[in-house]
């Protein structure tokens, strides 16, 4: 409605993709966004509302349909491995390459591959759902050229001043890694809140993220059916924003009821100026 679909996002990094939730119609927003999903190895569901899984049984059906090889990881509530087989099973359907489920089961660290880790945290809805929290591990240190010249530091060692180790000269010197080298980038990371009640205990769970998506299904005027229906305002994600100091806001999963969305970007940039929707077909660097 009001050409808007159900929750998929894909997180890049680097030349990696991850898509977090699947709803109806995911596979076509892909093909409209150029989207290579052949290039997505991690999948992870929030919760088993059909707005955030529904394109999924699809998804994984055309990958097999196209040959895919490569293998797939599949991170959900326990209950859909169930839901999956069922359908597979009434199709006669065998995937051509693997797929492997995670069950989310306690929050903690999911993912733990080469650049960036997964971790998953429980929010407050009416079933079982969680929230991710996507991070780049720390980024190796800079060399300054002139220095390692100045301090006669042999190229082979450049990849351990990298890691901050101290180097020795052949005379029993230290030189101190501080001395040759700057801190590397920041490391960056995004939160992805699905869909809850207003709940500060999300705030330790997300402190200090780069960037922080929150639902706002409503206004702050509806706020009562908001917290009946377990979902959240616009300005209760600005305040979750703000608690935990992240740097930036996206909201996002917008009731149906509302036409017009400025109204909800105008309520969050009121408690955090740093907020914006999440528009659909919108690539939001970190």
């Amino acid at each position: 409605m009001h050409d808007r679909h159900p929750t998929a996002q894909v997180v890049m990094h680097e030349e990696h993709l991850m898509l977090v939730d699947c709803g109806e119609a995911t596979q076509m927003q892909m093909t409209r966004y150029k989207i290579r999903r052949s290039r997505i190895h991690h999948i992870f569901i929030s919760h088993l509302h059909g707005d955030h899984y529904f394109g999924l049984p699809g998804l994984l059906n055309s990958y097999s349909l196209n040959g895919r090889k490569e293998d797939l990881h599949l991170y959900a509530p326990p209950l859909l491995q169930d839901i999956l087989n069922l359908q597979f099973a009434a199709a006669h359907t065998e995937l051509t390459y693997a797929l492997h489920f995670h069950p989310l089961t306690t929050e903690g660290l999911i993912l733990d591959e080469r650049k960036y880790t997964v971790e998953c945290f429980p929010v407050t809805h009416r079933i079982e759902c969680w929230g991710f929290v996507f991070r780049e591990k720390e980024k190796l240190k800079k060399l300054i050229p002139e220095k390692l010249k100045a301090y006669q530091i042999p190229s082979s060692f450049y990849s351990r001043l990298k890691m901050g180790e101290d180097y020795i000269d052949r005379d029993g010197n230290k030189i101190y890694n501080d001395w040759v080298t700057q801190a590397g980038a920041v490391s960056r990371s995004y939160a992805f809140c699905a869909d809850t009640q207003y709940d500060e205990n999300i705030v330790d769970k997300v402190k200090d993220v780069t960037v922080l998506y929150h639902e706002s299904t409503y206004l702050d005027d509806l706020r009562e059916r908001a917290w009946n229906r377990y979902h959240s305002t616009a300005k209760q994600a600005a305040t979750i924003a703000l608690k935990a100091g992240a740097g930036r806001l996206l909201l996002g999963h917008f009731s149906s009821k509302y036409e017009e969305l400025d109204g909800f970007q105008t309520e969050a940039e009121a408690v955090f100026p740093n907020s914006e929707l999440a528009l659909e077909g919108v690539t939001y660097r970190i």
